[in-house]
């Protein structure tokens, strides 16, 4: 991820040790996201953007809801109360964008295959697995077969 995004440093340490690629699949490819944001001030969607293109970037299918709660401190119950979000129009915007996720997340689950199926992908594999026939051959082409 580019340094001069809006991201904290824990934040982006977090995203910069998600491996690239698991064999040729990124793991985080083809899965579902939401993105929600609390903040202890007024309403500002510079983060929710930059999480919307960071979720591109890794490839996953944002939901196209988000929810932003400002002035967080405000929003929940005391501890000794569980700190629970407290009914207002943002706990319920909230609630849909997880909503929203659950629906999308069951819509794409069995179609997981199909989207992480790339043509650059699948050529970079059988690139290698030529690379591994051809240096088989190779070492084999020195060797007597019937001497074995």
């Amino acid at each position: 991820m580019p340094a001069n995004t809006k991201q904290t440093g824990i934040f982006k340490q977090q995203i910069d040790w998600i491996p690239l690629s698991t064999g040729s699949v990124r793991p985080t490819q083809g899965r579902t996201l939401a993105i929600a944001q609390v903040s202890g001030g007024s309403q500002s969607f510079n983060a929710v953007n930059s999480l919307r293109m960071l979720g591109r970037w890794m490839r996953m299918f944002t939901i196209p809801n988000q929810s932003s709660v400002p002035k967080a401190y405000t929003q929940f119950t005391d501890e000794v109360d569980g700190s629970r979000m407290i009914p207002s129009g943002n706990r319920d915007r909230l609630v849909d964008c997880m909503e929203e996720l659950v629906k999308y997340t069951i819509v794409m689950r069995p179609h997981f295959d199909m989207f992480g199926d790339r043509y650059s992908e699948r050529e970079e594999r059988r690139l290698k697995e030529q690379k591994t026939v051809d240096e088989a051959a190779k070492l084999m082409s020195g060797v007597d077969l019937k001497s074995i």
